[in-house]
């Protein structure tokens, strides 16, 4: 399976950062990164932060000048963690249609 190498998770995030404030994060840390897409992961129910997201940057170079900029920097209080995103693996879907007790 091949690995975007440019496409970043970014996990422990504040709950009150959303799409474009992740982005900030990071052209804030180094000008010179250009965020293609940055997407805070919601629940699908509440709409509130997970707390972690997915950042594309321009190339695979810009992406690891984001992780040495980004990880383990403090934001809101808590330190960002930034790696190359991995596909996501299948799973079994974890919600049972009918359950009797």
């Amino acid at each position: 399976m091949d690995v975007q190498k440019n496409k970043l998770f970014v996990g422990n995030l504040p709950f009150s950062l959303n799409d474009g404030s992740l982005a900030a994060v990071f052209t804030d840390a180094d000008p010179s990164l250009k965020v293609v897409e940055a997407k805070v992961i919601t629940d699908r129910d509440s709409g509130r932060s997970k707390g972690f997201g997915f950042v594309t940057l321009e190339t695979d170079e810009m992406a690891e000048l984001a992780i040495t900029a980004v990880n383990g920097k403090e934001f809101d209080g808590r330190a960002l963690t930034v790696n190359i995103a991995r596909p996501m693996e299948k799973r079994d879907d974890r919600r049972p249609f009918n359950r009797s007790y």
